[in-house]
């Protein structure tokens, strides 16, 4: 594996650099340019150039004018445009909507230099700058948009994006396939109004353009005011995103109709290589070094992805609609390869950061019966509330792989950062795995995500009861201790997710209490586009079920669920009690709000420092859990 040490032209004179006076395709992005196999984009500009198009990069382009999406010319073919590697509203708003002061995908970190809603504002200005070219929509926020759907920060159901964006092609998930496909024929002379069969890919089209066999779900006039309706849709969506099951699906928008290819088949093994040996440089666009660089790519810059899709199954997360369930994996040997290359980068101290994906220790397909059945259908879950009895629990290659990744010359270290299904592990009869994850990669915390302990709202989140994840904590500390190690368990806790009462947040409160679990941050529900949780927020039902679910919307119905979580904090001492009396709690007090005063007695307390969030939202600053013992202080790393 070879690093490479050219960008894709980003101007005219990087153009003229290399004699191109035109190109093939112009690539826009919500981020900035960095070329690494973490960033959509970058992938999509190293596949299209394999392909031996002519590609140039317009990153973050100036959203208030049409002029700017042509400082590149005009590309022989067309644009294909993603709004970047998060979602821009999450980028640009806390769960409270508060807009935040920092996009650590631009260069500095600095914010508004896109637009809310930027996939829908490109694809828009690059239709005005050049009416007659076609656009190809992709990336997290088109996937995700790509039905009629719920908007958090609008409140209100919109159409799809494919509607509101004039996009000519939406292509959704992993688009590697999609993207070659739509090239190979926009240059064969093919227009994109006639491309209307490749997997991965909506498209829209009025009713004497619908297909002959489909599934349709209720229309975006439906959805926007019949919640029934919107939750028989959702599942419908849900139920039809496997690439062997899955059905043409076809929902009207405002005057036409959206149809959904099935997904595109998951690159395999081979292909998965190949995409990672792509000549990436690895680093973001020289032109921002005046600058200190793009922030986003420090989580990444000496990590490593070995897998994609997650058949975790919970509720609150977009992977199903997006790169899917199905677990794909690169080879042991491209892996080492990246390590070792790894090794060889400016900057590198002897430690891979993580060797991780969407969840770490996922690398085989959930079953046998999957390759040739596909996905269970119907809100089954593979893990969730037990484990399949089909389930394929195996962790030798990947420990194998890490092992050859420790043994590298200049490695001195190899982590796992992202985050690992503790429930998936728990279940391997054989401890080796266990045994070294504890052993060599846990750099003093290691991420793991319960979520909650409360039977009712694990199960609307799809997790597992709680029980597993004290048999876990239990081996996890019992190894420890045997390998003569001070490490810790990292939680994420949510709050107020659909299906959390107040009197579920008691309960895990009292856990947490009983446990001597203190986490720093608290993730509030935060309703993005593409989850079923999501659906269960806005219409109050569970789409499976179609039973009513209860949902938390009040500003202090959240507040009191959050304090809940952080009961040991003085200043939420109000908070707590206020919540502990409202579910005919007060036995609680003296334990979960001992400083408790009546409030004439102001506290002098100050407020918890607030800490930073990574690309999911979360707070990267969590508490410890460490069963049995004094919990540490806060900010103790």
């Amino acid at each position: 594996m070879q690093q490479g040490t050219e960008f894709l032209p980003v101007s005219r004179q990087e153009m003229a650099a290399r004699g191109w006076d035109e190109l093939d395709f112009v690539l826009v992005t919500g981020d900035a340019y960095v070329d690494h196999p973490s960033f959509g984009s970058a992938i999509i500009g190293r596949v299209l150039g394999a392909e031996g198009y002519r590609v140039g990069v317009l990153s973050q382009p100036d959203y208030t004018t049409p002029e700017s999406f042509k400082a590149l010319g005009k590309p022989r073919y067309g644009f294909f445009i993603g709004g970047g590697n998060v979602d821009s509203m999450v980028a640009h708003y806390s769960v409270a909507k508060i807009r935040r002061n920092v996009d650590e995908y631009t260069p500095g970190g600095v914010a508004g230099k896109r637009p809310d809603r930027s996939a829908t504002v490109y694809t828009q200005l690059a239709k005005q700058a050049y009416p007659d070219l076609p656009v190809i929509l992709g990336g997290l926020e088109a996937s995700l948009r790509r039905f009629a759907h719920y908007d958090y920060w609008m409140d209100t159901v919109l159409p799809s994006i494919a509607e509101t964006s004039g996009a000519d092609i939406i292509s959704f998930g992993m688009g590697e396939r999609q993207t070659v496909a739509i090239a190979r024929r926009l240059a064969a002379g093919e227009k994109a109004q006639t491309i209307r069969d490749v997997p991965g890919t909506c498209y829209m089209t009025d009713f004497a353009g619908l297909p002959d066999r489909y599934v349709e779900c209720a229309g975006f006039a439906k959805v926007s005011t019949d919640k029934a309706a919107y939750a028989r849709a959702c599942r419908i969506q849900m139920d039809n995103q496997d690439s062997v099951t899955g059905q043409i699906i076809v929902q009207k928008q405002s005057e036409k109709y959206l149809v959904q290819n099935p997904p595109a088949k998951p690159l395999n093994r081979k292909e998965l290589d190949k995409v990672a040996a792509l000549p990436f440089t690895r680093r973001w666009h020289p032109s921002y070094d005046a600058v200190g660089g793009v922030p986003a790519i420090e989580e990444v810059e000496f990590s490593i992805i070995h897998n994609r899709g997650c058949y975790g199954g919970c509720n609150f997360c977009a992977i199903t609609l997006h790169q899917g369930r199905r677990v794909t994996s690169r080879s042991v040997e491209s892996v080492v390869e990246e390590g070792e290359l790894l090794t060889r980068q400016p900057g590198f101290k002897g430690y891979i950061h993580d060797v991780g994906g969407p969840t770490a220790n996922f690398r085989l397909p959930s079953c046998k019966e999957q390759m040739t059945k596909g996905m269970c259908q119907g809100g089954k879950k593979c893990l969730a509330p037990s484990p399949c009895p089909h389930l394929l629990v195996n962790h030798t290659e990947y420990l194998s792989m890490l092992r050859k990744l420790r043994a590298l010359p200049g490695v001195k270290k190899v982590f796992i950062r992202s985050g690992i299904r503790y429930d998936y592990l728990i279940w391997d009869k054989n401890d080796e795995f266990f045994k070294e994850l504890v052993e060599h990669h846990v750099s003093g915390q290691l991420k793991v995500a319960p979520e909650h302990c409360a039977p009712n709202t694990l199960k609307y989140m799809g997790k597992p009861p709680v029980e597993v994840f004290n048999k876990f904590s239990a081996k996890f500390y019992e190894l420890t201790k045997k390998a003569g190690k001070k490490q810790y368990l990292v939680p994420y806790l949510m709050s107020s997710h659909p299906g959390s009462t107040l009197n579920d947040a008691v309960i895990l409160a009292e856990y947490l209490y009983k446990h001597k679990i203190r986490p720093e941050q608290v993730q509030d529900f935060y309703p993005t586009p593409g989850t079923v949780s999501t659906c269960m927020f806005y219409t109050g039902l569970d789409p499976y079920t179609m039973k009513p679910v209860f949902v938390e919307k009040t500003p202090e119905g959240k507040a009191l669920q959050r304090a809940l979580l952080q009961y040991y904090e003085p200043r939420n001492a109000e908070k707590v009690v206020k919540a502990l009396r409202k579910t005919g709690r007060e036995d609680l007090i003296p334990l979960l709000a001992p400083t408790w005063k009546p409030r004439r007695e102001k506290s002098t307390s100050a407020p918890a420092p607030r800490g930073r969030n990574d690309r999911q939202g979360r707070s990267v600053q969590q508490g410890r859990f460490t069963p049995n013992s004094k919990p540490p202080r806060k900010g103790r790393k």
